[in-house]
């Protein structure tokens, strides 16, 4: 299983952190041992001290694909659920200043927390699918998929390019704006439309 991760996918979230808006999928991966699932308390690294939260709509494919062609796109995932590619932001940009890749900020144990998986029809039309994140009771991070610069059939066609898809692999489809930080103890929810699900800590 791998986590295949798309970075500037809403328009607003690459202009706060100034970057320029992209003309094809930004990608990145996360090993399995990124993952944490369950709820489990997310635990701050010793290695940063500039930890953000960025929540994702998460998709998990069904079958293996390659060289995907956009009509068939949609039956390569049966799965939604929601996530937060968290990022060491200080270890990130110092990896940009060394024009370095962005792994050490991005895949480190624990980095990607996913809720539970529902079937896709779930939540009704995905390409209209609010969702949020609330720290300590309040609404942080606020988006929509039709906010998306590249659809889940964009990423999944262009990803399967370069990388062959497998049963069981997870993407995390881009943050919207409002990323910001974490701190122990802080207490996490996310949401699509009203339906919590996952909340946990930062310890």
């Amino acid at each position: 299983m791998k986590i295949v991760a798309i970075g500037r996918n809403y328009p607003d979230h690459a202009k706060e952190l100034h970057n320029a808006v992209p003309e094809q999928p930004v990608i990145f991966l996360k090993p399995d041992t990124a993952l944490l699932k369950d709820n489990h308390n997310f635990y701050y690294p010793a290695f940063s001290g500039n930890i953000h939260h960025e929540v994702e709509v998460v998709l998990r494919i069904c079958k293996e694909g390659k060289h995907i062609g956009a009509k068939f796109a949609p039956t390569y995932y049966d799965a939604v659920g929601l996530g937060i590619d968290f990022t060491a932001r200080d270890i990130q940009q110092q990896q940009k200043d060394k024009s370095l890749p962005w792994e050490l900020a991005k895949a480190f144990d624990g980095s990607a927390p996913v809720s539970a998986l529902y079937p896709k029809d779930t939540f009704g039309d995905l390409h209209n699918l609010g969702f949020r994140l609330d720290k300590n009771g309040v609404t942080v991070q606020r988006g929509n998929t039709a906010e998306m610069i590249f659809s889940f059939e964009d990423i999944l066609v262009f990803v399967s390019q370069y990388i062959t898809l497998r049963k069981g692999d997870l993407i995390f489809t881009g943050t919207p704006a409002g990323v910001g930080p974490v701190a122990i103890d802080d207490y996490l929810e996310g949401f699509i439309g009203t339906e919590r699900l996952f909340h946990f800590h930062v310890k």
